[in-house]
């Protein structure tokens, strides 16, 4: 029997505005919503009992969160009840743009100038129950070339390698770095072990030429740019 969520039988309609995933991304741009918010956006509806945006809780945890979903079959996805084959190919569509976006060519590839720039390429984070690491690598223009998952597990200074951390940014000749990890319980508030590990990330990259930029701690619907707060960072 499934638990049905406090709250899911309320339609979208029914909930306040400032809940409304649509009416947040117009309002304040799709960088703040989280990706169930998104998913319910593209869901559009739910089913009987069970709003868009409790189904799309249910499709991520189904499919093992955002990279599940990107690996689960459309056929797969409209066997989900609540789904059906309309919403899974409008699922898959969407994953298929975010794909070419990830291998257009250099001109097309997004550029990161800010830590907004950064974070809106990282809003998944904020749903990942396991905390993990991540690295925007760039070229000499800014231009993101990968976005290596470089650590699954307690993110700090004892236990993430600078040698791990750097190995894709040699790899494809990257020129700078952004880190960016996610804090499960929802609170972006760095810790002294994130500052410490942000410290010998700076040192370690002006020893192999590749700038540390930022280093990004995410939270539900929240971030906190280390540079930013000037923690970690030699300010100019």
């Amino acid at each position: 029997m499934e638990t049905q969520l406090p709250g899911s039988w309320l339609t979208m309609k029914d909930l306040p505005e400032s809940e409304r995933p649509r009416e947040r991304l117009i309002q304040h741009g799709p960088g703040v919503l989280s990706t169930a918010e998104l998913l319910a956006i593209l869901l559009r509806t739910g089913r009987r009992g069970e709003n868009a945006l409790h189904l799309a809780h249910r499709v991520l945890q189904t499919c093992g969160g955002l990279a599940g979903l990107a690996r689960t079959p459309a056929y797969e996805l409209a066997r989900i009840p609540g789904v059906g084959l309309a919403k899974a190919a409008q699922i898959q569509a969407a994953l298929e743009l975010g794909r070419r976006v990830a291998a257009a060519t250099p001109e097309e590839r997004p550029q990161v100038r800010s830590a907004h720039d950064a974070y809106l390429l990282l809003t998944d984070m904020a749903d990942l129950e396991q905390e993990i690491l991540r690295a925007l690598l760039l070229d000499t223009r800014g231009r993101v070339i990968a976005i290596p998952t470089i650590y699954v597990g307690n993110v700090n200074t004892t236990l993430v390698r600078a040698a791990e951390v750097f190995r894709e940014a040699i790899r494809r000749n990257a020129v700078s770095i952004i880190i960016a990890h996610n804090h499960p319980s929802g609170d972006p508030t760095p810790s002294p072990e994130d500052i410490a590990l942000t410290r010998d990330l700076v040192a370690a990259g002006r020893l192999l030429g590749i700038g540390v930029l930022d280093h990004l701690i995410i939270g539900r619907g929240r971030y906190i740019s280390l540079r930013e707060h000037g923690v970690a960072f030699h300010t100019p």
